[in-house]
């Protein structure tokens, strides 16, 4: 299969990306490359799984042959990661067996990030959740990766992620607009500054 879409990737000129995070076995990752291919690295997963406690990894360590991106459509927002929104939907929901362990968990997460943003010299000691929102897209375009995907959920402030796993009609997967119209996103003041900081680091 690997074999046929490389041989039609090369016809049309394609760029192909896998999608190899969650159970996929690292063997996928490698033969994605082996034929040019982009692996996914996603910022809340992209990890030294080699050191204790398997710290978040710093951007020039990231790997090069992949597509950088905050989050995805199964997982929180820049924002709900920083509100810990995935926590307490789940918790709403019944879905947590240790509401205050996931809890916890979420605010070490956050400390970790904003520890790693501050290292890099992205942010000072106190930032605003809209610098933290900047920094973290800055984080992404200083980045070894092929690619950085911005997705506008992560920008324009919204805290619920599209898609709550593990839900059926419990939560509207799938049908959360933007919290701005298409033309309010474009003249967007954060959507403005993301950009103008990739551009600039990109």
């Amino acid at each position: 299969m690997l074999a046929i879409l490389t041989l039609e990737a090369h016809r049309t000129g394609a760029l192909v990306i896998g999608e190899d995070l969650g159970t996929v076995e690292p063997e996928v990752t490698d033969a994605l490359h082996d034929r040019g291919m982009l692996s996914s690295a996603v910022l809340w997963f992209t990890r030294d799984r080699d050191a204790p406690g398997e710290p978040l990894l710093p951007p020039d360590a990231w790997p090069e042959q992949a597509v950088a991106s905050v989050s995805t459509h199964d997982l929180p927002t820049v924002t709900g990661f920083l509100r810990a929104e995935h926590v307490r939907a789940r918790a709403e929901l019944g879905l947590l067996d240790d509401v205050a362990a996931d809890e916890t968990k979420a605010a070490t997460d956050r400390a970790e990030l904003v520890d790693l943003l501050r290292a890099e010299g992205l942010v000072g000691d106190a930032p605003t959740e809209d610098e933290l929102v900047v920094a973290i897209h800055e984080l992404l375009a200083a980045s070894r990766s092929q690619l950085v995907l911005i997705a506008p959920y992560d920008v324009v402030g919204e805290a619920r992620q599209p898609n709550l796993p593990g839900t059926v009609d419990q939560y509207p997967n799938w049908r959360l607009p933007l919290p701005v119209t298409l033309d309010e996103l474009r003249t967007h003041p954060m959507v403005a500054e993301v950009v103008a900081r990739l551009r600039r680091l990109r």
